[in-house]
């Protein structure tokens, strides 16, 4: 498949932070370092020799632990930061769900901040105003649309930030823990948006702790460890891996029977299955779910 077919394409990137140990925090600090002479930079690699496509139509989970680099190609993709090496292409209209709500102006209104970001993703005041009974409804926050975002809880700027970026139709949506802005219901009608977003061809790079989410939106999946890919491939699989390789980390004495399989063997799951509920077994997680 040829580079134009794909919507995000990561070419053996990595990412390099230098820090001291010694910054200064005075001027009399200052002086002194220069006295002295400072102490070299350490290095960190948040990433390292990355590669990676995404085309559209296409779910892509990065997993990992914490500080495995997850959250630091979300940032590359979306030029946040730039990378040190190898190099990141990006095309099409991108929509960026990494910190919900950061933009968000404490003194404006609701409906202040609602225009305000919907002008900072490139929309017309049209555009805004035509989606803005729609983002109100799906965020919940109707009642409180007109007082101050300093008035606001966490969960509800954070869904009305969510409800603003998901409306913009993006041809690319990159994905930070989205889904615990709110409670169940609210975090499955978030899952439920970005199917449909998948299904008419935005390509998705999704970053999540939450497996089953990960299982169900996403073909393919990236395991981070550390900056570096561990594994890529099929959702199951690196899942299988991320697991075994995480009761390993903590000491357990782990015995691989099979490949999705992972315990010391004194306990086995013989059947699982879910519910919807009206009792009745269901093939998909989602389906288990009430209706919001």
């Amino acid at each position: 498949m040829s580079d134009q077919a794909h919507r995000i394409i990561f070419d053996g990137v990595s990412k390099r932070y230098l820090w001291r140990r010694d910054r200064a925090r005075s001027f009399l600090d200052v002086f002194s370092g220069l006295m002295r002479g400072r102490e070299p930079a350490h290095e960190f690699w948040a990433l390292r020799e990355l590669s990676l496509t995404v085309k559209p139509g296409e779910a892509v989970a990065l997993i990992g632990p914490n500080g495995a680099g997850k959250s630091t190609a979300l940032k590359l993709a979306s030029r946040v930061i730039e990378p040190t090496k190898g190099t990141v292409a990006v095309s099409g209209r991108v929509s960026a769900l990494l910190e919900l709500a950061a933009g968000f102006h404490p003194d404006l209104s609701g409906r202040g901040n609602v225009f305000l970001s919907g002008a900072l993703m490139g929309l017309s005041r049209r555009a805004i105003q035509d989606r803005f009974d729609e983002i109100v409804e799906f965020s919940g926050v109707s009642e409180f649309i007109d007082s101050p975002v300093r008035h606001y809880s966490s969960g509800m700027a954070m869904r009305l930030g969510f409800a603003v970026a998901s409306s913009i139709e993006p041809e690319v949506l990159l994905i930070d823990e989205v889904l615990a802005v709110g409670d169940r219901a609210f975090s499955q009608r978030c899952l439920d948006r970005i199917f449909g977003l998948k299904e008419r061809g935005t390509a998705i790079l999704f970053v999540s702790h939450d497996l089953e989410a990960v299982r169900s939106l996403c073909e393919r999946a990236v395991l981070l460890d550390r900056g570096q890919a561990v594994l890529e491939g099929p959702t199951d699989q690196v899942i299988s891996r991320y697991l075994r390789r995480a009761s390993q980390f903590e000491g357990k004495d782990v015995r691989q029977e099979r490949e999705e399989r992972w315990g010391s063997g004194e306990v086995s799951i013989v059947e699982v299955w879910l519910e919807n509920d009206q009792g009745e077994r269901v093939s998909e997680w989602m389906r288990a779910l009430p209706s919001p």
